[in-house]
Order: C-alpha cells, then sequence, then structure tokens
C-alpha cells in the first residue's frame, strides 16, 4: 500500500562536472548514463560583509533514451535542469565492507543557458524568392490615403 503523504522528488539546476559517462547493460539491453552536477550556494556574511560561495556536487542517474539524449547533448559546464527521484544503492566492496550510494535517478533533464553558437552558414536565398538588394525598397506614393508631403508624415493613417 501507498503512502498518500509521502513525495519522492528533486529539481535541481545546476552545472554538468564532466562529460556524462555511458555504458550499455547487455541483460536489459538499455542504455544508462552517469554524471556529476554542481549546485552553489551565496551565503553573506554580515558581520565581514563577504559572500561566499558553496558548491554541492550531486550524483545522477538516466536510463534508456534519457541516457542516449544525455550522451548526444550534454557536454561539461553545460547548465542544466534535472527532475528525479533519490535512489539509495547498497553493495560490498571487495574488502567486505559494505557501502551505500544515495544517487537522483532523473526521469527529465531540460537543457538552459545560452544555446551552442551554430557554424555560419553560405548564404543560399529560398528558391522563388529574388535576392535581397542593398539600396532601400521605394514605395510609390498612394494618392488615395495623401502620400504627398502635405501633412509631413508618411503614414497612411
Amino acid at each position: 500500500m501507498r503512502d498518500v503523504n509521502s513525495l519522492n522528488k528533486v529539481l535541481l539546476i545546476g552545472r554538468l562536472g564532466q562529460r556524462p559517462e555511458i555504458r550499455l547493460i547487455p541483460q536489459r539491453d538499455r542504455s544508462i548514463a552517469r554524471f556529476s552536477l554542481a549546485t552553489n550556494e551565496r551565503f553573506y556574511n554580515t558581520q565581514t560583509n563577504e559572500a561566499t560561495i558553496r558548491t554541492e556536487w550531486h550524483r545522477i542517474v538516466a536510463w534508456g533514451k534519457l541516457a542516449e539524449f544525455c550522451e548526444r547533448m550534454l557536454d561539461q559546464g553545460k547548465q542544466i535542469l534535472v527532475e528525479g527521484k533519490l535512489r539509495t544503492r547498497s553493495w560490498q566492496d571487495r574488502d567486505g565492507n559494505k557501502r551505500s550510494s544515495t544517487e537522483v535517478e532523473a526521469f527529465n533533464i531540460v537543457l538552459l543557458g545560452p544555446r551552442e553558437p551554430q557554424a555560419p552558414r553560405p548564404h543560399e536565398p529560398e528558391p522563388g524568392y529574388p535576392e535581397p538588394s542593398a539600396a532601400p525598397a521605394e514605395f510609390p506614393a498612394d494618392e488615395e490615403h495623401g502620400g504627398g508631403d502635405e501633412g509631413g508624415d508618411d503614414v497612411p493613417f
């Protein structure tokens, strides 16, 4: 039975510490992406009048199509929003010690920040449209709307 008064949801906005590590899980035929995300908090000390920044690192895991998206689109330093849930895993290391790790299992990632600059493309006019000229277009005066200079304004309304 599910407890209706509980929620496991995480929203993070931060920057990638490195490119995601991608692996294929052959048993499940699924991809997995793992990467770290840095979030910053600014604290202002009123006694010293100094601001300090504290960085928190988060482990992020993405599965399937989202992992493939991470592989294609994410680079070090990229600002993203991650929506997911907390997961804690436990295992034994080689020495037999019990270990555990808490990660954010992502189910949505949004790219933030400025778009990457694209390489300039050579100018190619659309088919059926004339080349734009360097000279401004001249429009004939509209006699019906008083297109002359009597009003001092060329706007016909």
